[in-house]
């Protein structure tokens, strides 16, 4: 639409600002050697393999794809194309590694061959392996290295000289090793196998897919193509079923036993030097779950405690996990706090919402967590890094911001975003102190994000407002565009600027922009994200009201023309807006939406609304296709307009279709843009341009602009 370089291609060029960022740390224990990924500008899509000496502060090229692939394209398997849509993973190159528990070698996929860097000689070298190979990672002492092809899981040493299959699929659908797609997309769980700390044996996952209905997913454009095959387990039919086995390198295999009757859901699995095997399982309807000890010389499985929750259980990164002394580690929600535990012993209060697990050392743990129900100051949107111990909890990250570190030996990466600076920080402490930091080659925005974080109304939503660059007080009320996400795992008002370029561009294309993050969202409680329970249409977008409300008073917003759009939940509840609440938004431009829950999944699905069968209510009244609102011919009609990838296999396209069939059979004006080829993310740099530049020009004629 345009030759200069626009903010929309800009952003669209870059990533969202994140090419050239480094990112996916590892320190070795010894503290010599940081290792992490980067391209080697902020438009370069391609990663390449980085190691740091951080008392020198000189990086090493451990492996560029360009060299290895002598300026080959890349090519992707349909099973690597798969894991990175489940990652939003939209970048090429070395997207992804592992490494020994020395970080001395580390091994990765390219082009569906496999390579492994040995990392202080800063080689490498390709394997001659069977492909195309998916997830390759090496046992902790480094003499060979797992991977999966063809289904297969397979074990080749690091030489390459040996390679043979551990476990190979018995029939159509059944794969081991790898990650079931409920797993990869709801559980935070994108890997099928664990080596044994000896390093003699794995622990792997055998999916069996044959009982998941299968959908097909077509390319209206290209209708000589054959239709995509997805299994899909969609709110209420079957799941993949999943198993686990004990396969040693010698060639045995033993069975792991559990009740998967009552617990199928294979959720965490966790091997280390602290003990036996742990899993979590779950059951079906996420209300309860056990954490369960294997008896790795017979398979045999000991509950070591059986969690309840009369809402749901949430699963969080980095546990369950085990001290070096064998003690288990959790996360649970107690007395409408999210605490740590060692044991039975809480180690955090109600001051933090824990988030995740960082790491486990001798002495003390490592975790990310934001401000708690009890805490002196809210810090909206701010997360940070803490040590805790027996002796309490101590913060290491000091400056306001989100805040994430991996630690290895004595030495910590700390990566850091501010909400009044672009990009991210990356500094390697030693004892709390700096000792080296790594650059980031990522392009600075064309523009400056000015997010106003605050609390809003009574009942204190997370709110960011951007008003337009130049704006002044005094200036005349602007028309209003609420530019959520809102619903769960989903938290957008952040103390990080990057996370609001877009809704500052918007805001300067005239509007007064806010993101508010309701119930339901990631906050400061169980109770503020549980709140949404079986009600997604009611709580979520009462917030939004509630918030632009509340904010009216304090800036200058014209509420007789407000707007609404969002992606994926934030498109669901754009529509909800706009069907629902006519009398408050007069415009909605709705992006990749649900709108009816049976055709999403089953893990996501059942936490929030349960079971169909058993709540068929439930599921009607947060339908968007069979809303009551649109038979109401007496409602004001709200212009919308309807976005969707084709080729999307999460929120299929069948979402957008029935609700502009149902929309027209109600007479109401909608426009609908399909992307052909376009998955959940919008990768594609000219879509991912045009599609900014088209729906401000709907806003705008749809509020008279």
């Amino acid at each position: 639409m345009t030759e200069e370089l626009s903010f929309p291609r800009q952003y669209a060029r870059t990533q969202r600002f994140t090419l050239g960022a480094p990112r996916a740390f590892t320190v070795s224990p010894d503290g010599e050697r940081v290792v992490f990924l980067r391209s080697r500008s902020g438009t370069d899509r391609t990663y390449l393999l980085w190691v740091l000496d951080p008392y020198e502060g000189r990086e090493l090229t451990a492996a560029d794809p360009v060299a290895l692939l002598a300026g080959a394209e890349e090519e992707l398997s349909a099973e690597e194309r798969v894991r990175r849509e489940r990652s939003r993973e939209g970048s090429a190159g070395i997207v992804g590694y592992a490494v020994d528990a020395a970080v001395e070698l580390a091994a990765f996929a390219l082009s569906g061959r496999l390579f492994v860097a040995e990392l202080r000689a800063g080689t490498t070298r390709q394997l001659p392996v069977p492909g195309p190979v998916v997830d390759p990672r090496p046992a902790p002492d480094g003499r060979h290295v797992a991977y999966v092809a063809e289904g297969a899981l397979r074990v080749v040493t690091a030489d390459g000289a040996t390679d043979r299959v551990l476990a190979a699929p018995e029939g159509e659908g059944v794969t081991w090793g790898l990650a079931e797609f409920i797993a990869a997309e709801e559980m935070d769980r994108s890997r099928g196998f664990w080596w044994s700390p000896e390093s003699d044996a794995l622990l792997a996952a055998r999916v069996d897919e044959s009982p998941v209905a299968r959908w097909w997913i077509s390319d209206p454009a290209n209708p000589a193509a054959a239709p995509a095959e997805v299994a899909y387990p969609a709110a209420g039919t079957a799941n993949a079923e999943v198993t686990l086995a004990l396969l040693g390198l010698d060639g045995s295999r033993t069975e792991i036993t559990w009740d998967r009757e009552r617990f199928p859901y294979l959720a965490r699995v966790h091997w280390s030097e602290g003990g036996r095997p742990l899993l979590l399982v779950q059951a079906r309807d996420q209300r309860s779950q056990a954490y369960l000890e294997v008896d790795t010389a017979t398979g045999a499985t000991r509950a070591l405690l059986t969690e309840r929750d009369p809402v749901w259980l949430d699963l969080f990164p980095g546990v369950p996990a085990r001290t070096p002394d064998g003690e288990l580690v959790r996360i649970t929600d107690t007395d409408g706090a999210r605490r740590l535990l060692v044991g039975e012993r809480a180690l955090t209060g109600p001051e933090l919402h824990l988030k995740e697990v960082l790491d486990i050392g001798e002495d003390d743990l490592l975790v990310l967590a934001s401000a708690g129900p009890a805490a002196d100051r809210p810090e909206t949107g701010e997360v940070h890094v803490h040590l805790v111990n027996s002796q309490g909890v101590h913060r290491i990250s000091d400056t306001p911001g989100r805040h994430y570190a991996v630690r290895g030996g004595d030495l910590t990466v700390l990566v850091s975003a501010a909400p009044d600076r672009p990009g991210t920080r990356v500094a390697v402490l030693r004892e709390g102190k700096r000792i080296a930091t790594v650059a980031s080659y990522a392009e600075t925005p064309l523009l400056t994000a000015r997010p106003r974080l605050t609390l809003a109304g009574a009942r204190r939503i997370p709110c960011a407002v951007l008003l337009p660059a130049g704006h002044r007080e005094g200036d005349g009320p602007l028309p209003v565009l609420m530019d959520p996400y809102g619903g769960p795992h989903g938290a957008r008002v952040v103390a990080a600027n990057n996370a609001h370029l877009t809704s500052q561009w918007f805001a300067d294309q005239g509007f007064a922009v806010i993101v508010a993050d309701g119930r339901g969202t990631p906050h400061t409680s169980p109770d503020w994200e549980k709140a949404i329970a079986g009600d997604f249409a009611g709580a979520t977008l009462e917030d939004q009201v509630a918030a632009l409300r509340a904010l009216a008073g304090e800036y200058p917003l014209d509420l007789t023309k407000v707007a609404i759009r969002g992606w994926s939940y934030g498109g669901y509840l754009a529509a909800l807006a706009a069907l629902r609440r006519p009398d408050v938004f007069h415009a909605a431009v709705v992006g990749a939406p649900v709108t009816d829950w049976l055709l999403y999944d089953t893990h996501y699905t059942e936490r929030y609304l349960g079971l169909p069968d058993q709540q068929p209510a439930v599921y009607r009244r947060n339908s968007l296709v069979t809303d009551g609102e649109l038979a109401d011919a007496a409602a004001p009609h709200r212009p919308m307009m309807l976005i969707h990838g084709l080729a999307d296999d999460n929120v299929v396209a069948a979402h957008t279709l029935r609700l502009s069939s149902a929309l027209l059979a109600a007479g109401r004006p909608h426009e609908v843009l399909p992307l052909s080829g376009v998955t959940h993310m919008t990768p594609q740099e000219q879509v991912a341009e045009n599609l900014l530049l088209l729906q401000v020009d709907f806003l705008k004629r749809s509020l008279g602009m």
